[in-house]
């Protein structure tokens, strides 16, 4: 199946009130697992590969070209997409290997400088055909940056979307990035005031502290894009633990690796209908 776009992804899934599952992607074990899992849901998925992923590999380039290999050959339609990218080098290298979206991260920026960065990054992306996701109100847990508590206004959002001219728009809403258990109390009545003044799809970040009950009350509140990094590599690396840990001696790394990556697969399948993924294919 051709690459899809994360655009028609995101309107599908919106129109239907439905969730998308965006998924980050570490090694290329991660980007199989997702695409088998959402084979296997018979449902859409993004795969994302934030900045942080792209530190650790170096550079964008392999990984991001082994992603797109794993979404292009999936039987369900699979974007690609590039997660809090701070640099606008990098969204343009995103670009130049055939990504699907990108999600620009100005929100440590006044607003002011927050809506002219991310509108220049818009017009970048927009001439080359690339869907943008952008932040207001900022997330907890991005190493400091980013301040628990804070809350998007939903006035503000709106005004912001016009401004900035973005596909879709990341609001803080009572998550936190990288959170160890499942407890983030969600703030549900702004979520639905939030769909009600912007026009775009919302996306839930730090998504991985959230209970599956709550995953999908923020769904059916108004939540379209929903990203999980944390969560999945918690199953990856308990699967890993347990290999390892039933075979002291083993070497082979696709011993261990294949376990994590057929875990990875199943609850990423049961995620997604948490999510009630099922939007029709754009």
């Amino acid at each position: 199946m051709p690459l899809s776009g994360t655009g028609p992804i995101a309107a599908a899934a919106a129109e239907a009130a439905c969730g998308v599952g965006a998924f980050n992607v570490i090694q290329l074990e991660h980007a199989q697992a997702i695409v088998a899992g959402a084979e296997a849901a018979g449902a859409p998925v993004i795969l994302q590969i934030s900045e942080n992923a792209v530190r650790y590999h170096g550079a964008l380039g392999p990984i991001g070209a082994a992603t797109l290999a794993v979404a292009r050959a999936a039987r369900v339609p699979v974007a690609v997409h590039l997660d809090h990218a701070t640099s606008v080098e990098l969204v343009d290298r995103a670009v130049e290997l055939g990504f699907t979206s990108v999600m620009f991260d100005a929100s440590a920026l006044s607003y002011a400088e927050n809506v002219r960065a991310t509108a220049e990054v818009v017009r970048r992306c927009h001439a080359a055909g690339v869907w943008v996701e952008a932040e207001l109100g900022e997330v907890g847990g991005k190493d400091g940056v980013h301040a628990p508590g804070v809350r998007t206004d939903p006035a503000e959002a709106a005004a912001f979307v016009a401004a900035a001219g973005v596909d879709a728009l990341a609001v803080a809403v009572g998550t936190s990035h990288a959170m160890p258990t499942r407890d983030a109390a969600l703030d549900f009545e702004l979520i639905g005031r939030l769909r009600r003044a912007v026009p775009v799809p919302l996306v839930l970040h730090g998504s991985s502290g959230v209970a599956d009950g709550d995953l999908t009350a923020a769904v059916e509140a108004g939540m379209t894009k929903v990203n999980i990094a944390t969560h999945l590599n918690r199953v990856f690396s308990t699967a890993v633990r347990r290999a390892l840990a039933d075979d002291a001696r083993l070497v082979d790394t696709r011993r261990y690796l294949g376990p994590a990556r057929a875990a990875v697969a199943a609850e990423v399948a049961r995620l997604l209908g948490v999510l009630k993924a099922t939007a029709p294919a754009p």
